[in-house]
């Protein structure tokens, strides 16, 4: 079977996800989320975006990721196929309460931006010491602890 290239067809196909892109608004790039004891880890996948066109912003409790990706055209071609996508991407996250937000701090390595917001020191686990009197107790304590033991002994035989 014979196949021929048909280029009204690619231009109905260039069309339709020329349209699509245009009607989708900005895209939204994947991510990862993790958490430990110290930290949030956010990995967004930004492939061929010029780390230059990222922005991040915190207001208030809202985190957003901004970025752009540009499709390079060589000056004298023309697009025979063009898949890959190209235009902003957009990613709001609300950090909450528990977060030190003057801590954030974003790297750009390999097409993924990661982003790491520290916990705040107050959400951190942590150990509770518990305190008792009984650590307290000197020898005269224990003399008045021992004689209201025996006065309890005593009344409970007398009831019984």
């Amino acid at each position: 079977m014979a196949m021929t290239f048909d280029p009204f067809s690619e231009m109905d196909r260039w069309a339709a996800t020329a349209l699509q892109q245009a009607r989708s608004g900005p895209r939204q790039m994947p991510v990862d989320l993790q958490r430990d004891h110290e930290r949030y880890v956010l990995n967004a996948d930004l492939p061929g975006v010029d780390p230059g066109s990222i922005d991040i912003d915190v207001d208030g409790q809202l985190l957003t990721i901004r970025a752009q990706r540009t499709a390079d055209v060589a000056e004298g071609s023309k697009w025979l196929t063009r898949e890959r996508p190209s235009g902003t991407y957009l990613r709001q996250f609300s950090v909450g309460q528990g977060v030190d937000i003057a801590g954030i701090s974003a790297s750009y390595d390999n097409g993924v931006l990661s982003v790491v917001i520290p916990v705040s020191e107050q959400a951190k686990p942590r150990k509770i010491a518990v305190e008792g009197q009984a650590a307290h107790l000197d020898s005269a304590d224990l003399d008045s602890a021992d004689a209201g033991s025996e006065r309890r002994d005593a009344q409970k035989s007398l009831t019984h």
